[in-house]
Order: structure tokens, then C-alpha cells, then sequence
């Protein structure tokens, strides 16, 4: 079903209404949907390497509105509707012990990673800086620096680069972009607890 969706989601990247769809995508991925925008971004952005900054706008602001959705839905419907999503994706557990062990500093370091590298999946943060109350502003502007440091070095890859660098893409900057997570989540650690 996963490879279903997938496939799905990377066929509207040939569509006229592609730009629409990314929107759409982009802003779904942030509260509730399961696959990433890149998925669509990256084929239009080649397609297209002209658009590829235009694309990675429209992903930026309608992941942010997104992100925004899920704040919402963490912060006014968490029993309701974001407890039965977390539940769907196997992260209530997960999602509960953050709830209860957050900080800001946390939240907004989960926000630069998720949003930078998919650790943890964006939906889970948005959700959860609404059910801890993180100040909204904030996180509005963390979301809109991690997303946009995202789609906007993406284009600049693409532009700079092309169709070679879409397997390096497809393949490493996951890993690359994990490390960088993981880095940033020790010097935290590191700052916040051995400081």
C-alpha cells in the first residue's frame, strides 16, 4: 500500500496541475500525510529547473501552513483527531513520552530537525508543539527557516547540478541530512545536560 502511494504521489509531478498537487502534498505532509513533498518536488524541479525555486516556495509556504494545521490539531483536537493519527502511524507511545518530557528547546530543535532532515517525521512535531503549547509564533518561524532551508537548497542542487544530482539526492542527502539531525541532537543534549 506504501509503494502504492509513492508511486501515486511521484505520478503528479507530470501533470499540468502539478504546482496545485505540490501545494496540496506539502501541506498534508505536515500534519497528517505519510509521504514526503520531495517526492513530488524533485521530478517537477528537474522537469522544469527554470520553476525549481518557484517549487520549493510553494512547498515551503504550504508545509508551513501545514505545519500550523498540526500545531492546531495538537493543540485543540488531540484527543479527538490527532490521537487516532498517531495511533494509525505506530508513534502514540513515542509521541506520549515526548509530550510528557518536551521542553521548548526540544520542540524547536525537533522543528530544525524534521523539517531539515524528516527526524523526527515533521507531522509528529507539529502535533506535539501544539499539544505542549509551544508559542505558535516560534514555531512559525522555525518552521518557516527549517522547511525553507529544505526546499530552497534543494533547488539550488537541482539548478546547480541537474539530473545527476537527483540519485545523490534520492540516495545520500537522507543519510547526510540524518547525520547533521543527529549532531545537532548530541550538541543539545551536550549544552543542555552536561553544561
Amino acid at each position: 500500500m506504501l509503494r502504492r502511494l509513492y508511486d501515486w504521489t511521484l505520478s503528479l509531478a507530470a501533470r499540468k496541475s502539478a504546482e496545485y498537487w505540490l501545494a496540496i502534498i506539502a501541506f498534508i505532509e505536515s500534519s497528517v500525510f505519510l509521504v514526503p513533498a520531495d517526492v513530488l518536488y524533485l521530478p517537477m524541479a528537474l522537469a522544469r529547473p527554470d520553476r525549481a525555486y518557484r517549487y520549493a516556495l510553494v512547498a515551503t509556504i504550504a508545509s508551513v501552513l501545514g505545519g500550523i494545521a498540526g500545531w492546531f490539531l495538537g493543540h485543540y483536537a488531540y484527543e479527538a483527531v490527532a490521537k487516532p493519527v498517531l495511533e494509525f502511524y505506530g508513534k502514540l507511545d513515542a509521541f506520549e513520552t515526548l509530550k510528557i518530557t518536551s521542553g521548548d528547546g526540544f520542540i524547536l530543535l525537533m522543528l530544525v530537525t524534521s523539517g531539515i532532515a524528516h527526524l523526527p517525521p515533521i507531522k509528529v512535531v507539529t502535533i506535539l508543539a501544539g499539544a505542549i503549547d509551544f508559542n505558535l509564533g516560534w514555531f512559525i518561524a522555525s518552521a518557516i527557516v527549517a522547511r525553507g532551508a529544505r526546499f530552497f537548497f534543494l533547488a539550488w542542487l537541482l539548478r546547480k547540478y541537474g539530473e545527476p544530482i537527483r540519485h545523490f539526492i534520492e540516495k545520500r542527502l537522507g543519510m547526510i541530512a540524518a547525520a547533521g539531525a543527529v549532531v545537532l541532537i548530541l550538541l543539545y543534549i551536550l549544552v543542555r545536560y552536561a553544561m
